[in-house]
């Protein structure tokens, strides 16, 4: 069994109002990879979007910062993230291994900003998709970074905010935490 950990840090949090944080572990075995992530303090009774991002061509994905802010709107959001952290690659939802990305089938937290997730999730059939979408079975989660996304719709956010994704708004799509995923055994 392999073994992978990212603790997840705030993003954005000096505007949304909250200090997003928590820890995701995946746990690759044979023909399973079992998924969990437990976040604190995101923004209540909220759906949040998550998954990995990184780069097709082996080059290790990086946490995004407020550095990256280059509209220097106050907010990094999704389209800055790209020049570190890649393209969206693997959605932590009800059925990662489909690699179904915009819906909503993500979790949601609870009155007090928690949320827990968990899912086993068939490792095939993952690495066939994502082999067909990236051109590699190899997930290389070890160069990848997890991004927890979502703030309510009442939140005010600049038309700069980018990230509209199919139907779905930079309410949906604004990163509020991110994380590094090591291997840890």
């Amino acid at each position: 069994m392999t073994k992978y950990k990212a603790d997840i840090v705030p993003l954005n949090d000096n505007k949304i109002g909250t200090s997003a944080h928590g820890t995701a572990t995946f746990e690759e075995d044979s023909d399973q990879l079992t998924i969990t992530i437990e976040m604190f303090d995101t923004p209540a009774n909220t759906e949040h979007w998550e998954h990995f991002h990184g780069f097709p061509d082996d080059k290790p994905a990086d946490i995004a910062t407020a550095a990256e802010d280059v509209n220097h709107d106050g907010f990094v959001d999704l389209m800055e993230t790209e020049p570190v952290s890649g393209t969206t690659m693997v959605p932590f939802d009800d059925a990662p291994e489909n690699m179904d990305i915009p819906h909503d089938r993500y979790p949601v937290s609870d009155g007090n900003g928690h949320f827990f997730y968990t899912k086993v999730v068939p490792l095939k059939t993952l690495q066939a998709n994502f082999e067909s979408a990236f051109g590699s079975k190899e997930l290389q989660l070890d160069k990848r970074v997890i991004y927890i996304h979502g703030v309510p719709q009442s939140l005010k956010l600049p038309d700069t905010v980018a990230g509209m994704v199919a139907d779905f708004d930079a309410h949906v799509t604004l990163p509020i935490a991110v994380g590094k995923i090591e291997r840890v055994d």
